[in-house]
């Protein structure tokens, strides 16, 4: 992780006001951020630019989350990237649907911190401190 290229994260959430805050907050962390509104544009995504992380809601239209999931766990590619799982829904009801086959699982509402922590967890900032 230290060949000085901003690490990528795809966000994957139905909720156009989620992922644009998402955007920015990860932006201004010095993350390249993607975005896709369903599970069919997430895995499309995938192709062009393969994320380093993805944040990935559960609930979503034409393709969900879990749907997402086990298609990148399938797939030598992707079955290694990092997925943070976000849902309203009790962790116990997503690993039922996902068969654990996420990373973390982060409950909504979340807070921009815990997004951040989420992901330091897998990956370096890279914002470039200037203190």
């Amino acid at each position: 992780m230290a060949d000085g290229r901003a690490k990528t994260v795809l966000i994957v959430d139905d909720e156009l006001g989620i992922v644009e805050v998402l955007e920015f907050i990860l932006g201004d962390a010095g993350f390249t951020v993607i975005s896709a509104l369903n599970g069919e544009e997430a895995l499309a995504r995938l192709k062009q630019d393969t994320p380093d992380v993805v944040i990935l809601d559960l609930m979503m239209p034409i393709m969900g989350g879990a749907e997402v999931l086990k298609a990148m766990r399938r797939d030598p590619k992707y079955s290694a990237i990092p997925v943070i799982l976000t849902s309203a829904l009790s962790e116990d009801t997503v690993r039922e649907q996902c068969d654990g086959a996420y990373t973390l699982f982060m409950r909504k509402p979340f807070k921009s911190q815990q997004v951040l922590d989420a992901i330091a967890r897998f990956l370096p900032s890279n914002s470039k401190s200037t203190h």
